[in-house]
């Protein structure tokens, strides 16, 4: 049966309405009117996440990963729903939404493997030692124990792998922790069927009604509501500096600040070794120019800046960009917001002192076409404005004196989601000195490759130094993400039967 999406929030197991509503904007098909709430639908949803948590946050790791598992059943037994309405919110082509669909469930099983082994616990015994001299040792026992009740606000660009069911949701689940999301107003019939999912899952496993919330809305007052909520007790959040900063000092500012684990923004800079440039420059400005403007530009690891040593070879890489995107057209952006955002960036840019148009872009609505630009080594570091995320298909090429000049832009880069060197063997003396300053600038350092796309595994990092994240000791992606939603308890001389199961 086909579904239709009926424009309520899901909280505590019920769907309920507000009396503020907005309206969506897909690209095709009828708009729809949806509840938008507020503090009383966040006082409500997170009320109940703590009342849950008083059981859900004892659940065993195999009950909370059989429930992860249905969550991931559930989802696809509704792909063909979430696929549509997935497609005409954003106009993401169908392929996309089944691939990031298949990334969700992935993502959602793979948490729930990795609950199973127990690894994450980092468990820890120091034995009673009752005769030690000249004072006896008592019984230490460490768990890491989930924190209680999670915000997780939906990101704009990926509507299931980053939004209701995504990464923060997932892990804060695995970690025992209820989650309350507030759904991306991009797309909110794919927020409402996948949090149908799993409402479905709750039912079938016998978890707490408050063990997940959904609230829709687009006023910044809700999402407020939801951070300064006294009961919460940490923040998932993938999506712009500017806001993504207002809401880290909003938890900072609490009378008890909670943890706010922000992906805000990245240039993801590639630096493109002397013989690697040599050896196969025009082929590696076609390979950039398709990473460039994948899913239109609108990933967080799209390489926005490239680096490199000017001469002939630059020459044939900069020919190679600006002949595979100047035949690219436009394509559909995932908002009018996000669209409306391209087009500053792109004018800002543009106007900056010293840049060369290689590329023009246009944007008419949510459609755009690539904008690619050069400028030299001396004026990018003059401008900070050229070191900020340009969300969409925009590239900048930065001509250098040579690797020297090129090591000095890797110094004074801000924190990046990830870094990339291209190289061949005879560029490793020179790309030595780049590991130790990249590393302390990026997430992720990659060799040989472009950066779009990140691979959910146990190894991955998704994060950086900000502005790329709030925490960079963390992750989004990867099973480590699970660990942002824990914190270590020692229990000292404490009986069995009053000890955590996992102990």
């Amino acid at each position: 049966m086909t579904y239709t999406p009926h424009g309520k929030h899901l909280i505590a197991g019920e769907w309920v309405g507000s009396d503020d509503t907005f309206t969506s904007q897909p690209v095709t098909g009828d708009a729809v009117t949806y509840a938008s709430g507020g503090a009383a639908e966040v006082d409500r949803a997170v009320t109940a996440a703590e009342n849950a948590f008083t059981t859900y946050g004892w659940t065993t790791r195999e009950d909370r990963a059989a429930f992860l598992n249905t969550i991931a059943d559930e989802i696809d037994a509704r792909g063909d729903d979430i696929t549509r309405l997935g497609c005409a919110e954003t106009g993401l082509p169908e392929a996309r939404l089944q691939g990031e669909r298949g990334r969700t469930t992935g993502q959602l099983r793979m948490f729930a493997d990795h609950i199973r082994k127990g690894d994450y616990l980092d468990r820890r015994h120091d034995a009673a030692l009752p005769d030690r001299a000249p004072l006896p040792r008592p019984d230490l026992k460490m768990v890491q124990r989930p924190i209680g009740p999670v915000a997780v606000f939906g990101a704009s660009n990926f509507p299931l792998a980053f939004s209701t069911a995504g990464g923060d949701t997932a892990a804060a689940l695995a970690a025992g922790c209820p989650v309350v999301v507030k759904g991306h107003p991009a797309h909110p019939a794919t927020g409402e069927i996948v949090a149908d999912a799993i409402h479905a899952a709750i039912q079938k496993c016998g978890m707490p009604a408050g063990t997940f919330s959904l609230i829709q809305g687009t006023s910044h007052n809700l999402g407020g509501a939801l951070v300064k909520h006294p009961l919460m007790q940490a923040v998932g959040f993938t999506g712009s500096l500017g806001a993504g900063r207002a809401l880290y000092d909003l938890c900072a500012a609490r009378p008890t600040p909670i943890p706010f684990y922000g992906e805000l923004g990245s240039i993801n800079p590639v630096f493109v070794m002397p013989a690697a440039l040599s050896a196969r420059g025009a082929d590696l400005g076609t390979a950039w120019a398709g990473s460039l403007t994948m899913g239109v530009g609108q990933f967080c690891t799209n390489p926005g800046v490239v680096v490199a040593q000017a001469g002939d070879d630059l020459e044939s890489f900069a020919q190679a960009a600006t002949d595979a995107l100047s035949g690219a057209g436009e394509a559909v952006m995932l908002s009018e917001g996000i669209a409306d955002a391209y087009r500053k960036g792109v004018a800002q840019v543009a106007a900056a002192n010293g840049v060369q148009e290689l590329v023009a872009a246009t944007c008419d609505r949510r459609n755009a076409s690539p904008a690619v630009y050069r400028v030299s080594a001396e004026d990018w570091l003059a401008n900070d404005n050229l070191a900020e995320e340009v969300f969409g298909p925009l590239g900048i090429i930065v001509s250098a004196s040579g690797p020297d000049q090129m090591l000095d832009i890797a110094r004074h880069l801000h924190g990046q989601l990830t870094a990339t060197l291209q190289m061949d063997d005879a560029d490793t003396e020179a790309a030595k000195p780049f590991v130790p300053v990249l590393e302390r600038k990026a997430g992720r350092l990659l060799v040989n490759g472009f950066p779009t796309g990140v691979e959910v595994a146990d190894a991955m990092v998704h994060s950086g130094p900000y502005p790329a994240s709030t925490n960079f000791g963390a992750t989004s992606v990867g099973t480590l993400a699970i660990r942002r939603f824990t914190r270590p308890v020692c229990y000292q001389n404490m009986p069995d039967a009053l000890l955590p199961v996992d102990l």
